[in-house]
């Protein structure tokens, strides 16, 4: 290859975008007292649904509470619709190895603004 196209196949490339990340999508995301609920790596899309005891999301597998509190209903851009608009953002600890059950700690829960009215019906 010719130094001249070696050039153009460099300034070619240095023009394309850049990719945005899967979890750009995440990056606003703040709990109720502002501190960010995503480290880059906390978040990710979740099944949810809603019984009489309250909101619960899939993660790891397994169907896990989520505080009220956590929850913001909103639509985020850039979702898939993968999981019906939902999304979990959280740590997950394991307290020991002679315990395999994980805690999980909701950092921030996003559902969709319409599932809301679902939680308030009786």
């Amino acid at each position: 290859m010719s130094s001249r196209t070696a050039l153009v196949a460099v300034v070619l490339v240095a023009s394309l975008p850049l990719p945005i990340q899967a979890h750009d999508i995440y990056s606003h995301l703040r709990d109720e007292g502002g501190a960010s609920c995503c480290d880059d790596q906390d978040c990710r899309p979740a099944l949810y649904r809603v019984s009489a005891s309250g909101v619960q999301m899939l993660v790891d597998q397994r169907w896990i509470d989520v505080p009220d509190e956590r929850i913001q209903y909103r639509a985020l851009l850039g979702d898939t619709g993968a999981t019906g608009g939902g999304h979990w953002c959280g740590s997950t600890y394991k307290p020991d190895f002679g315990n395999p059950n994980a805690v999980y700690m909701t950092k921030c829960a996003v559902l969709p603004p319409q599932s809301a009215s679902v939680q308030d019906e009786p």
